[in-house]
């Protein structure tokens, strides 16, 4: 409860009730001036502005326990106000964050042939970032990975909205190139012009380990294997910041034993130095099992600033993979 002690509440009210909050406070100091000049233990009289004193008699005593008690009972009705709004936020922000939990996959459906790890952390109580990884038909698999511009509840807010469009549109269609238009429509229909998101739809083909993928101003995922680091750059510009934006669709695969990491930029501007890229590129070279692991140790929290997503897959040869889930 020190917190709350020593807190200034009066520094985030609204500017009306602060200043009735500092007219309360007035009327206290008043008061207890009042009383002082009274007291036997009065300061000299040259430091007392005598067109502020109130004459000495039982009336003005009362008066001045009444001022005092006036300026208590205003300057602590302002407070508890306020303490009891930023309990609510409080409140709202816990039951925001239980709901983002449920938008957020908390384990990962087997995938034959396949792992799956993710990793998500926000950097405040609920974050704009949002992952997801849908089964589609005819032997699909969707992975999508959004960002949304800003943090806190209404990034929060915007990305719920992505999760349940990607759901809802996936289901109709494997098109990813669909999925973006789509999306980017509704966004920049039905969203404010300031608000926006970048993202990443790739369909995996889990027989060949084919990918076809959308790229939405998002940070490239890479593709990891025997080869040199694959880059799966920008194929169109970010969600919801032009109506009528084309995308294209770009295609590339998953060598047996490589993985493909898609990120968000929160993980990049938390690794030290002036090349993330190559130091992810090296934490993939490996393809282990504590390929994630490795990931998470780039994360420097000296610059960790915003939400951190990290959905990894790997292909094996086997066919089944050891297991998928979220750490």
């Amino acid at each position: 409860m020190l917190q709350y002690a020593f807190y200034d509440w009066m520094r985030e009210m609204p500017k009306q009730r602060r200043y009735i909050t500092r007219a309360g406070f007035a009327l206290q100091a008043y008061a207890i001036y009042m009383i002082l000049m009274w007291g036997p233990f009065r300061l000299p009289k040259w430091l007392y502005p005598y067109y502020l004193v109130l004459p000495q008699s039982p009336v003005s005593y009362v008066l001045v326990l009444l001022l005092y008690y006036a300026g208590y009972c205003v300057m602590n009705g302002m407070l508890t106000s306020e303490f009891v709004r930023k309990t609510q936020l409080e409140s709202d922000q816990i039951a925001a964050q239980q709901i983002q939990k449920t938008l957020q996959p908390e384990k990962v459906d087997p995938i034959a042939g396949y792992s799956v790890e993710t990793f998500y952390q926000p950097f405040r109580d609920v974050g704009g970032d949002y992952f997801d990884v849908i089964d589609l038909p005819a032997g699909r698999t969707l992975f999508a990975v959004a960002d949304v511009s800003g943090k806190g509840m209404p990034a929060a807010l915007l990305a719920a909205n992505i999760q349940a469009l990607v759901r809802s549109i996936a289901s109709a269609t494997q098109d990813p190139v669909a999925l973006a238009t789509q999306i980017n429509e509704h966004l920049g229909r039905y969203t404010p012009s300031d608000r926006f998101a970048t993202a990443v739809f790739v369909v995996l083909d889990r027989a060949s380990g084919g990918l076809t993928y959308v790229n939405a101003g998002h940070n490239a995922p890479i593709i990891s294997g025997p080869e040199p680091a694959i880059f799966l750059r920008a194929t169109g510009m970010p969600l919801g910041l032009l109506t009528g934006a084309e995308y294209e669709s770009g295609t590339a695969s998953i060598p047996p034993g490589g993985t493909l990491l898609m990120f968000t930029d929160g993980l990049t501007d938390a690794i030290p130095g002036d090349a993330p890229e190559a130091r992810l590129c090296d934490a993939l070279a490996g393809g282990s099992a504590k390929t994630m692991l490795q990931l998470k140790a780039l994360i420097d929290p000296k610059f960790h600033e915003d939400d951190v997503t990290l959905l990894l897959v790997r292909r094996d040869d086997a066919a089944a993979g050891d297991g998928n889930h979220r750490v």
